[in-house]
This record gives structure tokens, C-alpha cells and sequence, in this order.
């Protein structure tokens, strides 16, 4: 009786062991590889220089299409904002709403500016080493 005690223990250990082996093992490709690249607007552009020369074509499509899709979205954000601003009825244009969205798409603006900039240092580059351009087109 003792000793079938021990055995199940034993096998729920051995189940519990396993079962923490497999969730580390299934995060260890997030640790690795991090939460992967962002787009970032105010990396100065002589870094961003630096940084595209070391890189292969591999990395520097992977950042194009990173500040592309960010760009993309940015995009959407002012396409939003500015369809609001039409719906604005002339006589209120001066007024405190109209004037904060047209804040929020000149800002908006602007960072898809810093985002186009920087995304045009990976696309000559990718494009100066003969990388794959296809559907980075903007």
C-alpha cells in the first residue's frame, strides 16, 4: 500500500515535470527571439544608416516591411480621423473638436513623415544589395 502511494506520486511528478519541460520549451522561441522589431520614428537617421549597412537582404526586408506596415497603419489612423473631420459641420470648423483633429492628423502626419524616412533608408539599401522589393511598394 506504501509503496503504490510512492508509484503514483511518482508518476504525478513525472507528469508535472513534463508538462512544465513542454510550456518552456514552447515560450523559449519568444525569449529568443524577443517581441520582434518595432518601427521607431525617432531612431536617429544616422543610426538607421548604420544599422541597414551592417544587414543582409533578409534583415533589411524585414525592417522595410515593419515601418511599411507601420506606415500603413498611420495611414488608416489619418484616413480615420479625416473622414470625422468631413462630418464637421462648416459653421463648427473653428471650433475645439475640429481644431483637436486636425492636432491629431498634423501629428499624425508628421510621424508617417519620420516613418517614411526611415523606411526609405532600408528600401535603397535592400534595393542598392539586389534584395526581393516585391510588395514593399508604398
Amino acid at each position: 500500500m506504501w509503496e503504490l502511494k510512492i508509484f503514483e506520486r511518482a508518476e504525478e511528478m513525472k507528469i508535472f515535470r513534463n508538462a512544465i519541460l513542454c510550456c518552456l520549451l514552447a515560450l523559449c522561441p519568444f525569449a529568443v527571439l524577443g517581441c520582434g522589431k518595432k518601427a521607431d520614428e525617432d531612431k536617429p537617421i544616422s543610426e538607421v544608416k548604420t544599422e541597414a549597412e551592417k544587414m543582409d537582404t533578409n534583415g533589411l526586408r524585414a525592417m522595410a516591411t515593419v515601418y511599411k506596415d507601420a506606415m500603413v497603419s498611420k495611414k488608416g489612423e489619418v484616413e480615420k480621423l479625416t473622414a470625422k473631420l468631413k462630418e464637421i459641420p462648416v459653421t463648427e470648423m473653428l471650433g475645439d473638436e475640429a481644431k483637436a483633429l486636425k492636432a491629431d492628423i498634423g501629428n499624425l502626419n508628421k510621424s508617417l513623415s519620420a516613418l517614411k524616412e526611415r523606411f526609405e533608408v532600408y528600401y535603397q539599401k535592400l534595393k542598392d544589395k539586389g534584395g526581393d522589393l516585391s510588395g514593399l511598394q508604398v
